[in-house]
């Protein structure tokens, strides 16, 4: 295991892995051992108690953070002529389609959301092996495939994300910035917090939300207790 550094130190010396502390003094506690020189992500991780292997346990959707992630989302239009002026005017990053497909094809990347049209999603097929793994593949249950183009892509400028339970059972979600203050990050976690109860599988026995932990980039995990949110 690699050394900590003396900041780290210090921050790990200020969390009590014994203790599980209310969303906002977690909230509070995540920005003050934040120390790296950037404007670190703050991320969520809630362990279900849910079998993703089960396709009736499966924990997917999406949720809309009322102060944003404050990432400046880079958004992909791929679209057909007709849609193309509402799609930039609604403030898609890149917008077109045969040209950025066969640039998906050679392997570029360089988007975090694609949004697209259900007579398009033919031709994206083939490229499911580059877009897979990145997660990037449009998908109807996320809004990423609508007719709607320029509602979905104000959507996910404004803050919109999605979220899919792995396969060990954790959901894993960045809810803002270290520069946000305390109570935009309480409540952009509360937001998903509550978004994931509500989408409780019937089949899930037992303990639905098992842990739940703050932390920021470099940071130490801070245990958050499930019943403050």
């Amino acid at each position: 295991m690699a050394k900590l550094t003396k900041k780290q130190k210090v921050a790990h010396g200020k969390v009590d892995k014994t203790q599980t502390y209310a969303l906002k003094d977690a909230s509070a506690l995540v920005k003050e051992i934040t120390s790296v020189n950037f404007d670190a992500s703050i991320d969520l991780a809630v362990r279900l108690g849910v079998d993703p292997r089960k396709a009736n346990q499966m924990v997917r959707g999406v949720v809309t953070l009322p102060h944003g992630t404050g990432k400046d989302v880079k958004v992909l239009a791929l679209v057909t002529p007709d849609k193309e002026a509402e799609a930039k005017e609604a403030g898609a990053d890149y917008v077109g389609l045969d040209e950025y497909l066969a640039k998906i094809k050679a392997g570029w990347t360089d988007v975090d959301v694609i949004i697209t049209m259900p007579n398009v999603m033919g031709k994206l097929g083939p490229l499911g092996r580059v877009l897979g793994p990145r997660g990037l593949m449009p998908n109807p249950k996320t809004g990423t495939v609508t007719m709607d183009v320029a509602k979905a892509v104000a959507e996910v400028k404004a803050g919109k994300i999605d979220f899919k339970v792995d396969k060990t059972g954790i959901i894993h979600a960045g809810i803002g910035k270290a520069s946000f203050d305390v109570d935009k990050i309480t409540e952009n976690a509360a937001e998903l917090i509550q978004t994931l109860m509500k989408l409780k599988p019937t089949s899930s026995k037992g303990t639905y939300v098992k842990s739940i932990y703050l932390s920021s980039t470099m940071s130490p995990g801070i245990n958050v207790e499930p019943k403050s949110v």
